[in-house]
């Protein structure tokens, strides 16, 4: 089921390129490392879901790469960017070859039904 997204003909055309560019780079950064690695976990400092995503990652022996934006005090900015793009309202984003696959209890669920390793082939 897609989401429901804003139909461009419904945004001013004075602020359509802002929208677009709205921390293009922070996005850019997301998307090569998504096809750079085969799992990338997308977080922030001091929030704890991102170090479960992580441990989940540990203790099933899978590696990943790791990408932080800000914490609670700041960097909002670059993070709601994140979330715009992607439509995940919360962190970690994490991404199984190029794929968001949720957050942290969405990854425990994968792993346990073996999804994940699938996803993987099996590494």
């Amino acid at each position: 089921m897609p989401r429901s997204v804003l139909d461009e003909s419904q945004i001013h055309p004075a602020i359509r390129e802002r929208i677009a560019g709205h921390h293009a780079a922070v996005v850019r950064e997301v998307q090569a490392a998504a096809r750079e690695h085969p799992v990338l976990v997308v977080g922030m400092a001091q929030n704890p879901f991102p170090r479960k995503a992580r441990r989940l990652l540990d203790a099933a022996g899978v590696p990943y790469h790791y990408l932080s934006y800000g914490n609670y005090l700041g960097g909002w900015r670059r993070r709601n960017a994140l979330k715009m793009w992607t439509g995940w309202p919360t962190f970690p984003m994490v991404f199984v070859r190029g794929t968001l696959i949720g957050g942290a209890d969405d990854l425990g669920r994968l792993i346990a039904s073996g999804e994940l390793q699938r996803m993987l082939g099996a590494q």
